[in-house]
Parts: C-alpha cells; structure tokens; sequence
C-alpha cells in the first residue's frame, strides 16, 4: 500500500496507555496500541514517537513540590511509559530503541540526533523519552522539536476525539469541528491542540500537524496513507 510519508512523528498521550483505568498503564490497551504501530511500521514508514506522562504524574499538578521538580518527575514518566511501549513493541518483533534526553544509561540510550537517524535507516522506531531534558516544556514541545530535528515530514496527534473543535466535543455537543486550520488560527483561538511553543515550532518549521482519534482502530493506518480524517494544522 503507497503511503503519503515516508517518516513521521506520532505523539501519543499517556492517557491512551490507561485504557479503562483511572491511571497507569492498561496491558490491554498498551498491546493495542503496539499492534496499531505495527500496522503502519509494516507499511516501511519510520517512525518516531513521543508519549506523554498523564496516566502516571503530570508536572503541572503540583501542590507541595515545585514547578521544576514536578516538571522533573513528569520526565521521569515519560521514560516508564517509553520503555513500556518498547516492551510491547519488540513482543511483537517490532526493533525498538528508547532515547531519552535525561541520561539514565542502564535504561536508555541518551539522545543524539544523528544516531536516532541512524535507527530509522535501519528500520527502527524511535521513543524519544524524557521531554526535552528541560522544565518548563511540554512533551508537545519535545515531538514538535525532535520531529524538526529529525526531518518528520508530519507529526500525528493521536487524542480521545476525530480532530479539532470549536469547544469541547464530549462536553459541548454541538461543537463545531475544523477540518483544516492554519497554525495562527490555532494559537489565536487558543485551542488547546498543543501548546504555543509547539504550534509556534512547526508553524516557523513550516512542519504540518494532523489531529485524529487514536481509539478508532486503522486510524494511524489511514491518516499515513493520506486518508482526510481528523484535522490538519499546516
């Protein structure tokens, strides 16, 4: 089957990796989501990853630690849930590396661009862990910035909705959806797509975005196949 890219970056939340739970990580769900990633690698697409860390601490709920020591502790996340998926992955003979941008050598490479390119020639995917290694930044920010460094072609954002809307789908039904917006529409409306540094890093980048649901099966299949589901940003 053609595909539309040739290399993309998927941005996952943590979120999807808890499935029915009220958090953590769901086995169900993590080894449904490595079958739908199998799906498009089988398609010879390379493919880097970013997840968030939602379903086991987000920085920016912090009460008695500060911002940056949360910022710290929701990096720390990201490589849990990195590392998961890679287990997942490679259970399905998927070859997998996990980069992340805090050194932890016994677990992960340490980020460097040219060797997280040289994975992708050789057909491996790519987690990339740890955020950008800064407070401050979220895990949008770190896709739309390795994305850049690494030559995407797109970023997928997988959420729980079909695109972009007016308000919020499951609490305002009569929301209206976009089928195609542009990066300063975005940031004028404040739409809660991704943040403004990341929306601000592609739109410099010229880099385009797609929003689409995650939880409807076939659908990261589709969208690198060029089907016109969810919402672009470009």
């Amino acid at each position: 089957m053609k595909t539309k890219y040739k290399r993309i970056m998927l941005k996952l939340s943590g979120e999807a990796l808890q499935g029915k739970k009220d958090s953590g990580i769901d086995s169900s769900a993590l080894t449904s989501i490595a079958k739908e990633i199998k799906g498009v690698y089988n398609l010879g697409v390379e493919l880097a990853i970013v997840i968030g860390a939602g379903n086991i601490f987000r920085g920016v709920e912090r009460k008695a630690i500060d911002h940056s020591t949360a910022d710290y502790m929701g990096m720390l996340a990201t490589v849990i849930n990195s590392l998961a998926l890679q287990s997942s992955l490679e259970g399905l003979g998927v070859d997998t590396r996990v980069q992340s941008a805090i050194e932890m050598q016994e677990l992960a490479e340490p980020y460097i661009r040219r060797r997280a390119m040289r994975h992708l020639e050789k057909r491996r995917i790519v987690i990339f862990a740890g955020g950008t290694g800064n407070p401050y930044f979220t895990t949008d920010t770190a896709a739309s910035l390795r994305a850049i460094e690494i030559g995407a072609e797109v970023i997928l954002k997988a959420t729980k909705v079909d695109g972009i809307y007016s308000a919020d789908p499951l609490k305002v039904p009569q929301a209206k959806k976009y089928r195609k917006m542009s990066y300063i529409q975005v940031l004028k409306k404040g739409l809660k797509v991704m943040d403004s540094t990341a929306i601000s890093l592609c739109m410099d980048n010229h880099l385009p975005i797609i929003v689409f649901n995650l939880l409807k099966r076939g659908n990261i299949r589709k969208v690198v196949c060029g089907a016109k589901i969810g919402t672009e940003v470009s």
